[in-house]
């Protein structure tokens, strides 16, 4: 349930109805804004009688809000959020951020020369992947902890921030130390333990969509974060599975505008994963941003033919300097 206030509620006025809130067993979640005062109600388990709520002085009406997501909703909470990575902003009014960096962690010159290469394109932030969750057991699974150090250092040296994948509630304290941004993957997006332990950390969480969740179950599985008190989390669509096979996902871009309307957090799009063909990344990369994300996450390596993961959907660095260019001309005309 969500309480709207009038917009002259006194502070004595909004703090009865929390009390009155916290007196019937449940949690009372101030959400101040510039356009109404509202009171979000959690922790019932069904309908909540709210006629003694409706009564109370300062009150304008009460929202019965039956979605599982209620915190990332904008129904509890009106205005975009901004998440601020080391200075780098996703969210509405700031300049959509580009992600750029191998899949895999594999060497340190190969991570440097993938800083080198995605910071003069002009990416923000560093990606590549430690720990690589891989559908064959006998693929290859990622450097480990080897591979965070050097993921910091090649962040360190190209001057951006980095982002890193987390599997495991026992990988957590390694990856804080060295990763700016959490990724949860698609295949951990319902890890609900997982998603409890990162919600309780203050670090900004990356949560893709799993390839078969619906827009509801993905907004649900935010929820789990949001609801333990980390309120930075970016979403990012990675492509679902449907009856098609010439991709290797289906890229459902009609989330990113579907999104922006039901949910105040900021999305991004990762092409590379979602079509599984460099050639394909470009345009999409492209049409993710005229849809309306605050970024894109794209898999650059050194030499992709030799990549020991995904090196078919990754762009060399000449290739991603030429989609780096298209897409500032792309920002300019849409006003960015």
């Amino acid at each position: 349930m969500l309480i709207v206030m009038h917009h002259s509620a006194t502070d004595a006025q909004i703090d009865a109805v929390e009390k009155a809130v916290r007196d019937m067993g449940l949690q009372a979640v101030p959400i101040p804004g510039s356009m109404r005062t509202a009171i979000g109600v959690l922790g019932n388990q069904g309908y909540v009688d709210d006629s003694a709520i409706r009564e109370l002085p300062g009150v304008r009406e009460t929202i019965h809000v039956s979605k599982p997501y209620k915190l990332v909703s904008r129904d509890f909470h009106p205005e975009s959020t901004v998440v601020d990575v080391k200075g780098v902003k996703f969210g509405d009014g700031c300049t959509p951020v580009i992600i750029a960096g191998p899949c895999s962690i594999e060497s340190e010159a190969q991570m440097l020369a993938a800083a080198r290469e995605v910071k003069a394109a002009g990416a923000r932030i560093l990606r590549g992947g430690a720990f690589k969750p891989r559908t064959g057991p006998h693929s290859f699974q990622g450097l480990g902890v080897d591979g965070l150090r050097l993921l910091r250092l090649a962040g360190a040296a190209a001057g951006l921030p980095v982002i890193t994948e987390v599997m495991r509630i026992e990988q957590l304290d390694a990856v804080c130390r060295h990763a700016d941004i959490l990724q949860i993957g698609a295949r951990n997006m319902q890890n609900f333990d997982l998603l409890k332990e990162v919600g309780k950390l203050r670090v900004p969480v990356l949560l893709k969509r799993g390839m078969s969740a619906t827009i509801e179950e993905f907004l649900a599985a935010a929820e789990y974060i949001v609801a333990e008190g980390n309120t930075d989390v970016i979403l990012c669509e990675r492509g679902i599975r449907t009856f098609e096979r010439a991709t290797r996902n289906t890229l459902d871009l009609s989330v990113v505008p579907l999104i922006r309307e039901m949910s105040h957090l900021p999305i991004i799009v990762d092409p590379s994963h979602a079509t599984g063909k460099r050639t394909l990344v470009a345009p999409m990369s492209k049409a993710a941003l005229v849809a309306g994300a605050h970024g894109v996450m794209v898999e650059v390596h050194p030499d992709p033919d030799r990549a020991l993961c995904d090196g078919a959907q990754s762009l060399d660095g000449k290739a991603f300097a030429k989609l780096m260019d298209e897409l500032r001309g792309l920002l300019t005309y849409l006003g960015y």
